[in-house]
């Protein structure tokens, strides 16, 4: 009981940390919002984008180097590190006056990402199999400080502007510098440190385990379930706001109602991975996330387009012309009118149709000839509680699915948690950075918010069509007992 007292103290400081440090990751996707939307920075949406991404990039390229240094130091040294240095270019940040300082900065304090792969390995080494998928699970709760950002930095960004509109933000980037200092300290002081009780490994064998495919397909239900929560995190601020009109204050509560839950769940997602197999709740993750997805693509729209026609039954001349009939060849047509008072549907598409005259008094017609224009219109107001509710949902299905994923890696790779866990959450984050990199192209080419949402129904269907498909060979090349315990074996 003692060293199990132990291992949930150094849980919840692990935790703790990971969540200063997730808040600080997914900073810009509030500040840059801020800075452009105030005018006080003139960025386009590409280089929103890649103000958005560019942290993401450094805290997944460098999570494989991160692990492989928790293996082989432990977790506390690399931890109190990472925290201390990486204050210094927040500080640093309320300096920045140009795009590219930004970025380099960014850059800089992006290296906060990379405290996934830390908490991972340092957590999973101290406690035995049948609690691993919890106390991961546990741990990843701290990715809910992307909704701590999200949720106080509008307001604390609205109340900073009031007495300096111009310079009121730096502000936020030193507080959030002082917390990652803070933590640092407090974790020096109050954590032991443990590593991995094994025999000194070179660095190409630490990298050795990389060479299974089991680690990449685990990467690529990363990519989506981890990177696309990443990448959301940030991009649903500017979404609400430029969709529904919504102030800075309510977007971002918007933004943590989706964040706070898909990180929380997490626990949850490691008991159903420990209770049912990771396999099994992959299925149901992914399912879910095509199913949402394609519901979530569809965007706020009007279309105008042909509809039913009226055409002439038979030759003649048009002897009379007026908004509800035409009369032409001795034979009246009546005019289909547009009603408009028509109420839209607030929830479903809805359309109304109405004709147009295209023809004159007195001319001759032939017969099938188009006497009226059919016009079509297609009204859809994509409800923005509908759509919050649709999007909390997709962001607790991926919680459980990222719970789900790292379930496994203790059990094959108990030597090379960081490593491992590193490379997946490498892929992983990955998917967070170019996420709001793919969004902002996609969004300039064409014209619209939802198309974020047609690459994640892309990416859900390669990964449910993929896992799919190894299930019903491994199905075909073994027998029916040797699929019951798939779960644990593949």
């Amino acid at each position: 009981m003692a060293d199990l007292s132990q291992s949930h103290r150094i849980l919840f400081f692990n935790t703790l940390a990971f969540m200063v440090c997730f808040a600080c990751w997914t900073l810009n996707g509030v500040l840059v919002t801020f800075l452009n939307d105030r005018g006080i920075f003139e960025w386009s949406v590409v280089e929103i984008g890649w103000l958005l991404g560019i942290p993401i990039l450094t805290g997944s390229i460098m999570r494989l180097p991160m692990g492989i240094l928790t293996d082989k130091f432990g977790g506390k040294p690399v931890f109190s590190c990472l925290l201390i240095l990486s204050s210094i270019p927040l500080f640093l940040l309320p300096f920045a006056d140009s795009f590219w300082a930004f970025a380099i900065l960014s850059f800089l304090f992006g290296m906060v990402g990379t405290s996934f792969a830390i908490g991972v390995g340092y957590t999973s080494i101290y406690y035995p199999k049948e609690w691993q998928g919890r106390a991961l699970g546990i741990f990843g709760m701290g990715s809910s400080g992307a909704a701590l950002t999200t949720f106080l930095a509008p307001t604390l960004l609205t109340n900073f502007s009031e007495t300096d509109p111009e310079n009121g933000w730096k502000w936020l980037p030193v507080i959030y510098g002082s917390a990652l200092l803070l933590m640092g300290i407090v974790f020096l002081i109050f954590t032991k440190n443990k590593k991995i009780e094994a025999q000194s490994k070179t660095v190409g064998q630490l990298l050795k385990p990389l060479q299974s495919a089991r680690v990449w397909r685990f990467g690529l239900y990363y990519f989506l379930v981890f990177g696309s929560f990443v990448a959301f995190s940030q991009w649903l601020l500017p979404n609400f706001l430029n969709v529904y009109h919504t102030t800075l204050v309510m977007g971002g509560l918007f933004a943590a109602l989706f964040s706070l839950p898909s990180g929380v769940i997490r626990a949850y997602g490691g008991f159903l991975s420990d209770r049912f197999g990771a396999r099994k709740v992959m299925y149901w993750v992914l399912s879910s996330s095509v199913v949402l997805s394609f519901l979530l693509m569809f965007p706020k729209m009007d279309i105008t387009t042909s509809g039913s026609g009226l055409v002439a039954s038979k030759a003649g001349t048009v002897t009379k012309v007026s908004e509800n009939e035409v009369v032409a060849g001795g034979k009246t047509y009546q005019i289909a009118q547009e009603d408009k008072n028509a109420v839209h549907n607030k929830y479903f598409p809805s359309k109304k149709s109405w004709q147009e005259v295209v023809v004159e008094q007195n001319q001759q017609i032939q017969k099938k000839d188009l006497l009226a224009e059919g016009i079509t219109q297609i009204h859809f107001e994509a409800n923005m509680w509908v759509y919050l509710v649709l999007v909390i949902l997709i962001g607790a299905a991926w919680g459980i699915g990222a719970a789900a994923v790292y379930k496994h890696i203790p059990d094959y790779f108990p030597n090379e948690v960081g490593v491992i866990g590193g490379m997946v959450g490498l892929l992983g984050g990955l998917g967070g950075f170019f996420g709001p990199i793919i969004f902002g192209y996609l969004l300039s080419f064409t014209g619209f918010w939802t198309s974020s949402w047609m690459f994640i129904l892309a990416i859900s269907l390669i990964c449910l069509i993929w896992m799919h498909r190894i299930v019903v060979n491994l199905m075909k090349e073994k027998s029916p007992e040797y699929a019951k315990d798939m779960d644990r074996k593949n």
